[in-house]
């Protein structure tokens, strides 16, 4: 799929409180992948961030598996956030012991001023104590969600003392190149993210 009109399609899943207007459901690529193959991947940026643990985590550098699935959301998402993360929960339990060891799954924090390390850990630790949970500095985390062609946009300030984010909801497949070749919709589902990991990770991902 071109890159261009990947674009287009992508820019209609930017979401308000992660809302579901607006949804595109892209078709499955030629390949029989139900995700998206770019024709021109994305570079991963290498900005850190904070894993919950507080250590720096690069969705470049820190990503070493042959494929990394990561999800821009926030904990407090109503809806769509722990819809798709429900997802890959269960697609990695899909996968044998020899294929789980080669993927990781990643969360990134779009409300990181509510959304700390221990808010961030609980909450990816319902879907599966293996997952990465990343949080950090506003302006980084907009930095690595654009090189990624996520949308992420900071709105009005909130009683909470968050903001009100608008956040893109796909899925991006990064592999151990450090470049994005994969992108999902919120609507793929646990076998189909299943079956696209096992195809990527045959490939050598």
């Amino acid at each position: 799929m071109p890159r261009s009109l990947l674009g287009l399609l992508v820019a209609a899943l930017l979401v308000s409180g992660c809302g579901a207007a607006g949804q595109v459901v892209l078709p499955p690529d030629e390949d029989g992948l139900h995700g998206a193959r770019l024709d021109q991947p994305y570079t991963v940026p290498t900005a850190p961030l904070t894993a919950t643990d507080g250590s720096p985590y690069s969705l470049a550098d820190s990503t070493d598996k042959p494929l990394t699935l990561v999800f821009f959301g926030y904990t407090s998402c109503p809806d769509i956030c722990s819809i798709v993360m429900s997802s890959l929960a269960s697609a990695v339990t899909r996968l044998d012991d020899a294929q789980r060891a080669e993927v990781d799954v990643v969360f990134v924090t779009t409300d990181p001023a509510v959304d700390d390390r221990e808010k961030v850990r609980r909450f990816v630790d319902r879907f599966d104590p293996d997952f990465v949970g990343l949080t950090g500095d506003l302006d980084t985390i907009i930095a690595n969600a654009d090189s990624l062609a996520i949308a992420v946009e900071k709105g009005e300030k909130l009683p909470s003392g968050g903001y009100e984010v608008a956040h893109g909801t796909q899925v991006v497949g990064i592999t151990a190149d450090d470049r994005a070749h994969v992108v999902w919709t919120e609507e793929t589902s646990a076998a189909e993210f299943a079956d696209d990991i096992k195809t990527l990770l045959d490939e050598g991902a």
